[in-house]
């Protein structure tokens, strides 16, 4: 087994930070100059419609009773009911979900869904639970976020550290409230509870529509071209999976556990399997394990991060050798390091359209628990292609009439859409 390298994350993560809703702030005050007419509303964008702080009590296994903090916010409803995953981890902030409900906003509108933003946390560390506490702890945060979610109101779905089976104590305890069936208040469900085929791998297989459109543009053939992911669960492995079966080569990949390279591409199959077995990537068999600083330095044609939010700093950006980022987590590059790429002419497809894959394929199962209708799998990637597609060359143009990044394009064409329903609406 290859010696394990230091994972420690560099102290330059926690400095200088303006925290992902001060990031969500600068990307609103960088679009506004586009905003026209709209530019009075703006401001709007910076104001959640609600955010929602509760105590999550709990009887331990061993009898003892803790407290939990958890949260929903509800960032935009103009355009749709509020839809957002709910995550668990012991570092959620309220300034965390507070973004990443504003990047839903944002997402939803590029691919022309008909939702709102939201999202929720519990700050936790699932693992030191068992699986009977978690299954006490998600019916209670159910239970105190109710008044405000809904099936045409606010939709939960699954995010970091949640899953079908988180969804399923969801929508049991969610329909016990209402003394009714009710599947389509939380999406990513088991299939037998009403859940979409395709779902799973939803998000990552996006991250390859995109990302294979991208490479196309700027003529990188996927046949031999080299792909580097930061995250390798559910996002960073179906999309190293599709690469890889498109012939690209997987050279190194990052998680909390290790980092690899092998720049003759690594086995997909097999560490897939790992991850399956251990949790995450380090020490899989016949790897070469490498410093997690050298992994942005790595000269590969598409860098795919997709773990956490503000990895891309001022402080690695300028290291790293990538033709094309595709965004496969929320707001992992802050503002300062998209201008240093830009100005490298490093192409990125932001998060907002590059894995808008899983809240598309979310709104396919909302659709499909409203009719009672369920859809083949090859129907869904079907539809998710032409989405993604559709979203893609339409952010694409835009980017190309106003000469501006393809992340600033999106956040044209979604805060216009976000400001036109909003006006339209009235204060």
């Amino acid at each position: 087994m290859p010696q394990q390298q230091d994972q420690t994350i560099p102290s330059y993560l926690d400095s200088e930070n303006p925290g992902p809703w001060g990031i969500f702030l600068e990307q609103v005050d960088r679009v506004a100059p586009y905003m026209g007419e709209l530019s009075k509303l703006t401001n709007t964008l910076k104001h959640p419609e609600r955010c929602l702080i509760v105590d999550v009590p709990v009887r331990l296994d061993d009898g003892s009773i803790a407290h939990f903090e958890g949260y929903r916010v509800q960032h935009s409803l103009s355009r749709g009911p509020g839809k957002g995953g709910v995550r668990y981890h012991q570092d959620v902030t309220l300034s965390e979900v507070m973004a990443l409900s504003a990047w839903m906003s944002v997402k939803t509108a590029v691919v022309g869904l008909p939702f709102g933003g939201g999202k929720g946390g519990i700050r936790i560390d699932p693992r030191n639970h068992s699986p009977a506490e978690m299954e006490r702890i998600t019916r209670r945060y159910i239970q105190e976020i109710s008044p405000i979610i809904g099936v045409n109101q606010d939709i939960p779905g699954p995010d970091m550290n949640t899953n079908g089976q988180t969804m399923a104590w969801m929508m049991d305890s969610y329909s016990t409230l209402k003394g009714s069936q009710q599947p389509g208040i939380v999406t990513g469900k088991p299939i037998a509870l009403g859940g979409s085929l395709g779902r799973v791998e939803a998000t990552g297989r996006g991250v390859f529509i995109v990302g294979a459109a991208a490479a196309k543009d700027n003529g990188i053939d996927l046949n031999g071209a080299r792909i580097s992911l930061q995250g390798f669960g559910n996002v960073g492995g179906t999309a190293a999976r599709l690469f890889r079966d498109a012939g690209a080569k997987i050279v190194a990949v990052q998680d909390h556990t290790g980092t690899l390279y092998d720049a003759e591409g690594l086995d997909v199959d097999a560490l897939l399997l790992h991850v399956q077995k251990t949790g995450g990537v380090g020490g899989a068999a016949n790897t070469t394990c490498i410093a997690a600083e050298d992994f942005w330095s790595i000269e590969t044609d598409i860098l795919i991060p997709a773990a956490l939010e503000g990895q891309i700093t001022k402080h690695n950006a300028d290291a790293i050798r990538a033709r094309i980022i595709v965004e496969g987590a929320n707001g992992p590059t802050h503002p300062d390091a998209d201008d240093i790429l830009t100005q490298k002419g490093i192409v990125i497809v932001p998060d907002v359209l590059a894995n808008a894959g899983g809240v598309t394929v979310s709104y396919f199962e909302w659709v499909q628990n409203a009719s009672s209708f369920y859809w083949t799998v090859e129907e869904i990637n079907q539809r998710l292609e032409k989405i993604m597609l559709d979203a893609y060359h339409a952010i694409s143009a835009t980017a190309g009439e106003h000469q501006v990044s393809l992340r600033t394009a999106a956040f044209i064409t979604a805060c216009t859409r976000l400001l036109e329903a909003r006006e339209l609406r009235g204060i």
